[in-house]
C-alpha cells in the first residue's frame, strides 16, 4: 500500500531555507495507521501462514503498538491479547488508548513494572502460552525482522514519487523498528534522521544494530528533541504542534512525529540542513494517542 508524499510549503513558525515534503503514512489505515502498518504486515501474514489465531504482545499504557495490534486483530480475524506495564493500572480508570484497545477485543494483562523487564526471556514467554494457549508473539514496539522488512519499503516508495534521491530522511524514534528500515534500504546520498522521543535512561532499548546493516555515516540518531521524556511534552512543543496544524491542516500527536517535526524545524533554523536541501519527514500516525491540550481552545 503506498502512501501520499505531500509537499509543505512554509509548514513552520517561520521560514526556513529546506524543501520538507510530508511522507503520509498516517493514511494508510484508519486505525492502523502510519509506522504500525508497515510494522504489522509481514508479521500478521506470518501469524497467519503458521496457523496462530492470537497475537500476543507487549506495551506502556499510551502504547500505539497496543492499538494497533487491537485494530489489525479485529480488522483481519486475530484474537488479541497485550500484556501491560504496570500492574496498579489494573484497578485504574483505562485511558483512551487502552479503552480503545479493550472496544477492539483485546483482553489486557496487567504486570509488575519487575515482571515486564523479562518480557523477552523464553521463560516468561513460555508462562504466558501456558496461560492463554498458542499465540504469534509480537515484541513492544512491534520491532523484529519482519518489521524492518515493512518499514524499508519506506525509502524506495519516496524516491519512486521525487523521481530523484532525497537529501534527508527523518522518523521519529521509540524502539527503533523505522528507523532501521530507513537504514537498511536508503542510498548512499540519503542521509537518515532518527529523532529519539525518550531519554536515553528510559529502560526502552533500541533495537537498530539489531536489524539495519549500514555504514555509520548514514545514519544519525539525534537525542535533543524527547522534550524530557517519552509522552513529556513542552508548551513550546505544544505551541509549534497548533502552529503547524494551523498552517497545513495536518494533524499531529505529541509523542512521536509533533516532536520530530519540532526537531526538523529548529535544526533548520540552526543551519544543520544545506541551502534548498530536500528533506522527507515519515508522519507514523499514532494519532489516537493526540493530547486533549492540542485539541483545547488557545487561551
Amino acid at each position: 500500500m503506498l502512501s501520499t508524499l505531500q509537499p509543505l510549503a512554509n509548514p513552520f513558525p517561520e521560514p526556513v531555507n529546506i524543501r520538507l515534503l510530508l511522507k503520509r503514512d498516517d493514511l494508510l489505515h484508519p486505525h492502523i495507521s502510519g509506522n504500525k502498518w508497515r510494522k504489522l504486515n509481514y508479521n500478521l501474514l506470518a501469524a497467519r501462514d503458521q496457523g496462530f489465531d492470537t497475537l500476543l504482545t507487549f506495551g506502556g499504557a499510551f502504547s500505539n503498538h497496543l492499538y494497533a495490534t487491537a485494530a489489525a486483530g479485529q480488522a483481519f480475524g486475530f484474537r488479541t491479547i497485550g500484556i501491560v506495564r504496570g500492574d496498579e493500572l489494573a484497578q485504574a480508570p483505562r485511558n483512551k488508548t487502552l479503552q480503545a484497545c479493550e472496544a477492539y477485543g483485546m483482553r489486557l494483562h496487567f504486570v509488575s513494572r519487575t515482571a515486564y523487564r523479562q518480557k523477552e526471556e523464553a521463560a516468561f514467554q513460555a508462562g504466558l502460552i501456558a496461560q492463554v494457549g498458542p499465540c504469534y508473539i509480537l515484541p513492544e514496539g512491534g520491532t523484529n525482522e519482519l518489521a524492518v522488512r515493512g518499514t524499508a519499503e519506506i525509502i524506495p516508495e519516496i524516491i519512486a514519487q521525487l523521481g530523484t534521491v532525497p537529501d534527508f530522511v527523518c522518523c521519529p524514534v521509540g524502539t527503533g523498528g523505522t528507523v532501521a528500515g530507513l537504514a537498511r534500504s536508503a542510498p548512499a546520498e540519503t542521509q537518515v534522521l532518527g529523532f529519539v522521543v525518550l531519554k536515553a535512561d528510559s529502560g526502552f532499548s533500541l533495537q537498530i544494530d539489531e536489524y539495519a546493516a549500514f555504514a555509520p555515516t548514514k545514519l544519525n540518531l539525534i537525542q535533543d528533541y524527547h522534550s524530557g521524556g517519552y509522552a513529556r511534552t513542552t508548551p513550546q512543543l505544544i505551541e509549534f504542534i497548533r502552529t503547524f496544524e494551523q498552517k497545513t491542516g495536518i494533524l499531529l500527536e505529541q509523542v512521536y512525529t509533533g516532536k520530530m517535526l519540532f526537531g526538523i524545524y529548529d535544526l533548520a533554523r540552526r543551519g544543520y540542513f544545506p541551502e534548498g536541501a530536500t528533506v522527507v519527514a515519515v508522519h507514523t500516525g499514532g494519532l489516537q494517542g493526540r493530547s486533549e491540550e492540542l485539541t483545547m481552545p488557545i487561551p
